[in-house]
């Protein structure tokens, strides 16, 4: 056995044992609670923020293209994060980031502070959205299909209840409590994880996770690049102007908070089947076609006839998203070492994540500039069949360790 290979093994025996490693997964449960909600909290109360704090649709198009914006930072810095501090605490950093964001954007007092606030914890989520990864491939090697689908599920469920409670609570307790209230998700991670740090006795010097491999130079990359981009370009354009959309439509505030939920929550529900097609299928390519179909359906329902038939629009625009939990199974399986995973994940959602987040903000510049929705649209039914030759090259059967180190 590889000295590297022996270092991980002993590094998940020291950790491990039954209950070390149920330990970990309710770490990593518990945080991918939080890694959506300060996004999807946000975008159905957008209205009334603004009248409060006094701001236009250009800090809008900002608040909109933030997340990808920060997720795509932090999956820059991320792998180097992992490397110098581990894995386990630099995540612990990730928890408290977003917590501390999430919570004090709640006492905002104009939109300076709003972004920078969500700045915070967009950051913290984005270091757990490339961290979580080469975690799941460190301590759960024989059951990737399994832990992916679990964390990926809590993404989704955690994506889903903000939006759709975002409105009613703000009703209840003013649009700063509705905000504010989703830190108690971090803050409900934070012991796991420094437990998990705790139980962590050694951590060998030939770790796997501490090598950085030269991932750019592999078309796995880029091409995961071009599936994981496209996709959250999509996404969170759909996130931050489906309720503007329908509400210049005719449609009410609650219609947009629940064609957000609704979304969200077609995701939830595919995410049970996602990564089972990555590990089932040697090549699931023709999946990847299915969805873009479906989300060219949707988005077609959407501008041509957005207050007939929404929610058949808004499902058909959820299925079409399942490239999303699909690309980050395929982080994995198209690894075969945490290294991999890390330096994939990091570059893979860093680049990717930094594409889409000219998506909310293009998707306003160009209906300002024409004065209507075809163009915008136009714009996300090209990023789709972009998304669809990335899944081409990603989803052919290859290992990046051995693409970038070929045998002899």
């Amino acid at each position: 056995m590889p000295a590297s290979d022996t270092a991980t093994a002993r590094l998940r025996e020291a950790v491990h044992g039954r209950g070390g490693q149920l330990l970990v997964l309710a770490a990593i449960v518990t945080f991918s609670f939080s890694l959506r909600a300060a996004v999807t909290s946000l975008t159905p109360l957008l209205g009334r923020i603004s009248e409060e704090l006094h701001f236009g649709d250009a800090v809008t198009g900002v608040l909109g293209m933030l997340p990808t914006l920060l997720f795509g930072i932090a999956g820059l810095v991320g792998p180097a994060l992992g490397r110098r501090a581990g894995l386990e605490i630099a995540t612990v950093g990730a928890v408290i980031l977003t917590a501390a964001g999430t919570g004090l954007r709640g006492l905002a007092g104009g939109a300076g502070t709003l972004i920078l606030l969500s700045a915070v914890a967009l950051f913290g989520m984005g270091l757990g959205n490339v961290l979580i990864p080469p975690l799941v491939k460190r301590y759960f090697p024989a059951r990737i299909a399994t832990a992916s689908t679990t964390y990926i599920l809590c993404v989704q469920l955690g994506t889903t209840v903000p939006a759709a409670a975002a409105v009613p609570l703000a009703d209840a307790a003013g649009w700063r409590a509705a905000l504010a209230v989703w830190a108690l998700i971090p803050l409900i991670a934070l012991p796991p994880w420094l437990a998990v740090v705790r139980r962590r006795r050694t951590r060998p010097a030939n770790d796997v996770a501490t090598t950085r491999l030269p991932v750019w130079r592999s078309s796995i990359t880029w091409g995961l690049v071009m599936l994981f981009g496209m996709t959250s370009l999509m996404t969170y354009s759909l996130f931050t102007w489906v309720p503007t959309v329908l509400t210049s439509a005719g449609g009410s505030d609650a219609l947009g908070g629940t064609a957000v939920a609704v979304f969200s929550g077609v995701g939830f529900l595919a995410t049970f089947v996602a990564p089972w097609l990555c590990i089932r299928f040697t090549d699931p390519f023709g999946f990847v076609v299915l969805f873009a179909a479906c989300m060219l359906g949707g988005l077609a329902g959407l501008r041509w006839a957005p207050l007939d038939g929404t929610m058949i629009w808004i499902v058909l625009t959820g299925i079409g998203a399942t490239s999303f939990p699909m690309s980050l199974t395929l982080i994995n399986v198209r690894t075969r070492t945490s290294s991999g995973s890390s330096s994939l994940s990091g570059f893979g959602q860093g680049i990717g994540y930094l594409l889409a987040c000219a998506g909310p903000l293009l998707f306003g510049v160009l209906h300002d500039a024409t004065d209507g929705w075809d163009v915008p649209f136009g714009l996300l039914a090209i990023a789709c069949l972009v998304m669809v030759a990335g899944g081409r090259i990603v989803c052919r059967p290859r290992l990046l360790e051995d693409v970038l180190r070929p045998g002899p």
